[in-house]
């Protein structure tokens, strides 16, 4: 018999080296005994692990840090570990976001046969996500986890699923020892005892076969490039156009460390620009260029649209919101993306970053002083109308006041995580993010929930500030020191589907909560709660909550807002 090599690299080993040296510096996970080795390797190799309490919460996490930094890497236990996390990857794949989720299985040898948490989660799973590895042998990790950061990142980017059954992951002398043939039976044993050994042993051996040698080298991310044939086109209509538009979207921001290069090119442009998800945020709270407010009006004027990593979906009605003879240049990475729902006079498959960038390069520019003006005079009275709407008397308090009372405290270097719906809704039209990639919003497919991820992961990449939603993660807030400032816009309903549930249907069923003490339930946990139900109190609240956030310590505001008709007719469907 050949003795198992104890000082051999395990399975956990090889996947904590693998993700180092793709610069993943935090994973985020909830503890099982199917991915022990890999939480116990990562922390060795010098990789944070941020435990939370919810599976889901770890993959929001993961998405979040696969947003703002490339790489985002999740680590769940095998079977409702595993399926805990569907919500969150259905997300990251609308969200085109280059996560990871490794989930834990059961042992090669058991698969099918009833142990425990043992599903095919492969076909669970699947439809989720861009692509999917089993990993039957220690030898098959690495070569695994390669393919799945680069599938991750080429073509349009989305999660990836990596299976790793337990056996694969502890070192051989425990699997053998777990698995009951440590040492060859005694000569005396029965037959069936023996035979039972012989499988069990040629299968360990097959499971930890030679091979995993790491690259010297990790996956670099593949750009598109815009043909120069299609820049110089629209450089021309765009030097012809009197009224312009820019939509640029989240995938101009999918490369985070060129996110400046963006900005300079979009400004060099001189086209009113409308930003959108990732996008928030890049020209700064005080571009001139920027419109804010609008949208739909501006499109039905415009006579070229520049849609940047923005599809013709459901956010602009299918493409109606554009006017019936604008001409349209629809930039994507994702073909499928180009003519859906209408027809674009000029169709560019690229990056958005790098088609702006062309562009610009190219000298292209609009000549619509008169144009920006116009929109420039329109969001200043859309903004005097928020602020006058601000001032009205809503019980408890006026949900737009809390927003700019919000906005006010906002610091230079503060992240804002946009995580529930009416409240939310409200605050996108009020909070400017100060910089580029300040804003986190779960994406196309509306998903509640994200916040307590996405606010874990901003505050890991930037330990300055972020704002978000959390209520049971304040725990993992509390026990990793992460001060992150969550405002809960409490106005004890579903108030977005309310709103016009009513009056369509005639009844409120569903949409009725209780007004929660969350700030108790903050206090329970470890954090600070402030309860903020006076209206001469909002501004003051938020900068005490500033000042707990600096002194190391997540906090909690919860705002009783009152019901206003601000968002009236938003209801999507």
């Amino acid at each position: 018999m050949t003795t198992p090599d104890a000082t051999r690299p395990t399975g956990g080993h090889l996947v904590a080296e693998v993700l180092h040296r793709h610069g993943v510096r935090a994973i985020f996970a909830l503890a099982g005994g199917h991915i022990a080795p890999i939480l116990v390797e990562a922390k060795r190799r010098g990789i944070r692990v941020i435990d939370t309490r919810q599976e889901q919460t770890a993959a929001f996490a993961a998405d979040a840090m696969a947003r703002l930094t490339g790489v985002g890497v999740a680590v769940v236990t095998a079977g409702p570990g595993v399926t805990n996390t569907l919500t969150a990857l259905t997300n990251a794949r609308m969200a085109r976001s280059p996560m990871l989720l490794i989930g834990g299985a059961t042992a090669t040898v058991l698969r099918g046969r009833g142990s425990l948490q043992d599903i095919d989660q492969m076909a669970v799973v699947r439809p989720h996500v861009k692509h999917t590895e089993r990993v039957r042998r220690v030898a098959d990790i690495v070569s695994a986890l390669e393919r799945a950061f680069r599938v991750a990142r080429e073509g349009v980017p989305g999660p990836v699923f990596v299976e790793l059954p337990v056996d694969v992951l502890y070192a051989e002398p425990i699997v053998r020892e777990t698995t009951g043939i440590s040492r060859p039976p005694a000569p005396n044993a029965g037959f069936g005892k023996k035979l039972e050994y012989w499988y069990l042993n040629r299968h360990t051996k097959q499971v930890f076969a030679e091979g995993g040698a790491i690259p010297n080298d990790p996956v670099r991310l593949l750009r598109v490039a815009p043909s120069a044939r299609m820049v110089r086109k629209v450089a021309v209509m765009l030097a012809r156009a009197e009224r312009p538009v820019m939509v640029l979207g989240s995938q101009g921001a999918e490369c985070a460390a060129e996110i400046d290069a963006l900005a300079d090119a979009v400004r060099a442009l001189g086209v009113p620009v409308f930003l959108a998800g990732m996008a928030r945020g890049l020209l700064g709270a005080a571009s001139t260029q920027q419109v804010r407010h609008h949208r739909k009006e501006a499109l039905r004027e415009a006579d070229v649209v520049l849609l940047c990593g923005v599809p013709m979906d459901f956010r602009l009605d299918y493409g109606r919101h554009i006017g019936a003879h604008a001409m349209i240049v629809s930039v994507n990475r994702d073909r499928a993306e180009l003519n859906r729902n209408r027809r674009s006079t000029l169709a560019v498959c690229a990056d958005a970053d790098l088609f702006v960038r062309a562009l610009a390069g190219a000298g292209g520019r609009g000549s619509c002083a008169d144009w920006r003006a116009r929109l420039a005079r329109r969001d200043a009275g859309r903004d005097a109308e928020i602020a006058s709407q601000s001032a009205l008397a809503v019980w408890p308090l006026n949900p737009l006041a809390v927003c700019r009372a919000v906005d006010g405290a906002l610091g230079d270097a503060s992240t804002i995580v946009a995580d529930g719906g009416d409240f939310v809704g409200t605050a996108s039209y009020v909070l400017r993010p100060r910089a580029p990639m300040r804003w986190l919003d779960p994406g196309v497919f509306g998903t509640l929930g994200v916040g307590a991820g996405f606010a874990l992961a901003a505050k890991l990449v930037r330990p300055d500030g972020a704002a978000g939603y959390g209520v049971v993660e304040l725990d993992t807030f509390v026990r990793h020191k992460l001060p992150v400032i969550c405002v809960v816009g409490n106005d004890g309903a579903w108030t977005q589907i309310a709103r016009d549930q009513v009056p369509m249907l005639g009844d409120d069923v569903g949409t009725q909560l209780g007004r929660t003490a969350f700030h108790e339930v903050a206090e329970s946990l470890g954090a600070r709660g402030l309860l903020l139900d006076d209206p001469s109190r909002v501004a003051a609240t938020m900068m005490e909550a500033r000042a707990i956030a600096r002194a190391g310590i997540p906090v909690l505001v919860n705002a009783q807002i009152g019901v206003s008709e601000f968002r009236k007719g938003s209801l999507a469907m």
